[in-house]
């Protein structure tokens, strides 16, 4: 039982043990911020640079259709997944695409593909879903 006078003493060592836990440490770094290429923001726009294929992890065998994209705001280049059927043929390079989560556990992928954590939602401002149906054209920049 502590002594009738080490209420100091407590409270400093609360204090420094705090910043053992991960979960603290990492809340009052703000290390996911820093760390996360849209800073903070649930979508981000960036310039399409490439169109790539990723391979599919264990036991899947596929190549799933993605664009390399470097951000407007920060230059961080990320890859984001194209999805739906043919909708990669619907994105050229050097357009403006939007970006978002993929969705995955705490941020990170979903499902079968390694490393890519966002996905292409809209093309030069039009709802990729509204392109793939037919219902609007796509912009040209």
């Amino acid at each position: 039982m502590p002594g009738e006078f080490a209420a100091k003493k407590l409270k400093l060592n609360r204090k420094k043990w705090k910043w053992k836990s991960p979960k603290y440490k990492n809340r009052a770094l703000r290390i996911k911020e820093k760390k996360d290429p849209f800073r903070g923001a649930p979508q981000a726009r960036g310039i399409v640079i490439e169109k790539t294929v990723v391979e599919a992890k264990q036991p899947n065998s596929a190549l799933r259709k993605c664009v390399r994209v470097q951000l407007i705001k920060n230059g961080i280049q990320v890859t984001a997944f194209a999805p739906k059927d043919k909708a990669i043929q619907q994105i050229d390079e050097h357009d403006e695409v939007t970006l978002e989560g993929i969705g995955g556990a705490q941020g990170g992928p979903k499902g079968d593909i390694p490393t890519v954590k966002w996905s292409v939602c809209k093309v030069n401002d039009v709802s990729l879903d509204a392109v793939l149906k037919g219902k609007k054209q796509k912009a040209r920049r």
